[in-house]
């Protein structure tokens, strides 16, 4: 049976006879259904319809669908001490990635910072032998296709490694998650996702409940984000696709942002 993938927010779905007939995803105020309702489409269609990106992002290799393509996110591979980690996930997996990474050392472990991003989770973790997936506990509810490869962290901050720390910063969805890697050699960065996304200015983070309905985050969700944060360091912030990065002094952009936005929300 095939596992349908929803064609506006890229989730694929548990294995069925027919299409589902609705995306709980899309379907919450967060996201949104297409506007000429829902449609889905399958992994094997996706690898006749589009390939994907795998280049550099400012220093890192990024894996993106090329094209027009529900949410264009990009997810990164990170060479941490503790094996290669997927940031994020896409929705299509193709054998030439496949390849490549293997060539590189495969991957260790498939890290996701929220449920816009499950996208083909599963499909790349079987891909690659059934390497763990990590995911916050709190936002366990959505996944769309389950696998034993799927593990839940808890609380507000989980250690992966001696140089990756993954905090819960929330606000976006409950378990929304930042990686935060200290790598040897390496400047220190932060990968937020969408718990603060990196604006078109590259100079600035946002706070939104919902990114594509233009819903603020809650002053209380921003404020608990700030203290989560408050005690580590970074320099670079990557955004959750292509070029949209603060590269250098990424910490002052985020405290200069957590100011401006609550200056303007109790102005």
């Amino acid at each position: 049976m095939p596992c349908y993938i929803c064609e506006t927010c890229g989730t694929q779905h548990a294995p069925t006879l027919e299409p589902p007939s609705h995306c709980s995803i899309c379907e919450d105020d967060r996201q949104y259904v297409g506007w000429r309702g829902q449609a889905w489409t399958t992994h094997a269609a996706l690898t006749e319809r589009f390939q994907l990106r795998i280049e550099d992002d400012d220093g890192l290799l990024g894996i993106g669908i090329r094209g027009d393509f529900a949410i264009p996110q990009r997810a990164v591979v990170l060479p941490t001490s503790d094996g290669i980690v997927l940031w994020e996930c896409v929705s299509l997996v193709t054998e030439p990635a496949i390849s490549q990474l293997q060539a590189g050392g495969g991957l260790n472990h498939i890290v996701i910072s929220h449920p816009h991003f499950y996208s083909s989770m599963v499909e790349w973790s079987d891909a690659f032998g059934g390497v763990p997936i990590l995911l916050h506990e709190s936002d366990r509810d959505w996944i769309r296709r389950s696998s034993r490869n799927v593990h839940f962290w808890s609380g507000d901050v989980y250690r992966l490694s001696k140089d990756v720390t993954l905090i819960r910063c929330g606000g976006h969805f409950p378990g929304s998650t930042a990686l935060l890697w200290h790598a040897p050699g390496r400047r220190s960065v932060l990968f937020p996702g969408d718990a603060l996304q990196v604006a078109t200015d590259r100079r600035h983070v946002a706070f939104m409940y919902s990114y594509p309905n233009y819903v603020p985050m809650k002053t209380s969700d921003v404020r608990a984000m700030r203290e989560r944060l408050s005690g580590y360091d970074y320099e670079d912030v990557y955004g959750y696709t292509w070029g949209r990065n603060i590269i250098g002094n990424g910490r002052s952009a985020v405290e200069a942002s957590f100011d401006r936005h609550l200056q303007m929300v109790n102005s």
